[in-house]
């Protein structure tokens, strides 16, 4: 075994390792924008593996001048909260240099004390264009390194892309090589395959166009599978859908055409996603079960948001229809659906192409139930709510503006899919309801500024009573 391999197994199995790091990621961690566990200590860490994709001490001379790379999964234990897990599972990759060049410093988490890095400087690695360099390079190349696995598509993926770290995720990272290629990197993992990994490569097997078909992608096992990230092309002048719709709104332009366009263009996904994974049917018992979750989360909601517990007898009017109606027999028809569709997950080619991205679907929610099959018009109430809200964003309000998306994008989808979701108002309503309740415990949250914005669907939807 040379030195360098020998330094790798050592690090990667030292008892040392993560009790080192534990002062630097208490302080670090909280503060990441895709940490879960905001507003909770941290009680402890657990190390679920350790690779070292460059050994720390070597680079390719054989001299200890260069930065190491060292990936991490680890486990942080909290005071548990409802329907959140007190023991997420983070990925880390770390740079490890024994100085840090200035340009680096902000990326810098700390100086390690003692164990293995002591004396070095441990920063977030794909901040590094050398690191995240190589990163690209491990997915060229297919194959295993520790309990981490490469692997990509048929298509050649070409070398010396520059690395940028794309500053706009919230849940994630990502790092986008040359403006041919972005990687996304999922923070918090979960066991089973990613729903963004999952859906557009069911989605590309059956030549649906309307969704970047992945070129690469990495897991580990550690012991489950876990998918790690996701190499996809990079729809270079493309722009999302929530910025056309402000700026439309902006100056005071029609916004019609685009949601039909948009609508269109969700209909193909949800036909392809039919075609290609089943589509059972959710007959009395899975839809009183529907019913029930989104009551419970109404009732969860209500309990954090005091300003809900008004409205709570009439929202919940419109869970009992949907479990009235799967009492006396009706069923609808289920499959696996983006499950987080908003305009910022749109984007609009040049030519005015739609394309879905960021089929991960809400990442608050348990990985089994983000990958169970669902109407969907849950996708088709969360872009009508994606509407409402850039019209609220905007003043004066123009709520004519937003029935006018609202209606072009069903118009639109009832075109392309032969089906209208208007046609099934009790389960619509339904799906729009939950989603605005998700939106208010959300807002309460992190953003009281916006709380009116859904309170306002609360409002017209508590009183949509039939």
């Amino acid at each position: 075994m040379s030195e360098a391999a020998s330094t790798r197994v050592a690090l990667a199995n030292s008892t040392a390792l993560l009790p080192s790091l534990a002062p630097l990621l208490h302080e670090w961690l909280p503060r990441q924008r895709w940490f879960a566990g905001k507003g909770r200590p941290v009680t402890a860490f657990s190390l679920v593996s350790a690779t070292e994709i460059l050994p720390v001490d070597a680079d390719s001379t054989g001299i200890g001048t260069g930065p190491g790379l060292l990936h991490l999964l680890v486990r942080v234990h909290q005071p548990t909260m409802p329907a959140q897990s007190p023991d997420d599972c983070y990925q880390m990759l770390l740079g490890v240099r024994t100085t840090l060049p200035p340009r680096l410093v902000p990326a810098l988490i700390g100086h390690v004390k003692g164990g293995p890095l002591a004396g070095r400087a441990v920063y977030e690695g794909l901040h590094d264009p050398r690191l995240a360099e190589l990163l690209l390079e491990r997915l060229r190349t297919p194959g295993r390194l520790g309990t981490l696995r490469f692997d990509r598509g048929a298509a050649p993926i070409p070398a010396g892309l520059t690395p940028r770290v794309l500053d706009t995720e919230q849940s994630n990272s990502s790092l986008v090589y040359g403006n041919a290629y972005i990687l996304k990197i999922f923070r918090r993992v979960f066991p089973g395959t990613n729903p963004d990994l999952e859906l557009p490569l069911a989605l590309s097997r059956e030549g649906c166009g309307r969704v970047p078909e992945p070129v690469a992608w990495f897991e580990a096992a550690a012991p489950e599978q876990l998918t790690l990230g996701v190499l996809q092309p990079f729809l270079r002048g493309a722009e999302d859908g929530w910025q056309l719709a402000l700026r439309a709104l902006g100056a005071g332009h029609d916004f019609t055409r685009e949601a039909r366009a948009l609508g269109r263009a969700t209909a193909e996904v949800h036909t392809a996603l039919a075609t290609a994974l089943p589509t059972p049917v959710l007959r009395r018992s899975q839809t009183e079960h529907l019913a029930a979750g989104m009551l419970q989360r109404l009732e969860a909601a209500a309990q954090a948001v005091p300003s809900l517990v008004p409205y709570v007898p009439g929202l919940r009017t419109a869970f009992d229809a949907v479990a009235a109606l799967g009492h006396k027999g009706h069923s609808w028809a289920a499959q696996r659906v983006h499950g987080d569709l908003h305009l910022g997950q749109t984007l609009r080619a040049a030519d005015g192409f739609w394309s879905l991205i960021d089929f991960e679907g809400e990442p608050t929610r348990p990985l089994l139930e983000r990958r169970r099959p669902q109407p969907p018009v849950r996708d088709i109430a969360g872009m009508l709510r994606s509407f409402d809200y850039a019209a609220r964003s905007h003043r004066p309000w123009n709520a004519e503006w937003a029935a006018r998306c609202r209606s072009a994008y069903c118009d639109g989808y009832a075109e392309a899919a032969g089906v209208d979701p208007r046609s099934e108002p009790e389960l619509l309503r339904a799906h729009e309801t939950d989603k605005a309740v998700y939106e208010v415990l959300y807002e309460a949250r992190h953003r009281p500024d916006w709380l009116p914005v859904p309170m306002a669907a609360i409002h017209r939807l508590a009183a949509a009573v039939d």
